[in-house]
């Protein structure tokens, strides 16, 4: 095997390296999307807030 497919064989645990690769990157991206979306909705929610406090005052 030439040098560049023995390194991304990884001597015969690919499936485990890029596997474990693979998942981390999923479970990092998935991280990403879930915080901005909970930062979203903060925002929305406390506006909410604001609003009915400003409403409620007048």
């Amino acid at each position: 095997m030439s040098a560049i497919t023995e390194f991304f064989y990884f001597s015969g645990y690919a499936w485990y390296v890029w596997g474990s690769y693979g998942l981390t990157a999923a479970f990092m991206i998935a991280e990403v999307i879930l915080v901005i979306r909970g930062k979203k909705s903060m925002v929305n929610r406390l506006a909410r807030m604001a609003r009915l406090n400003n409403s409620s005052s007048e």
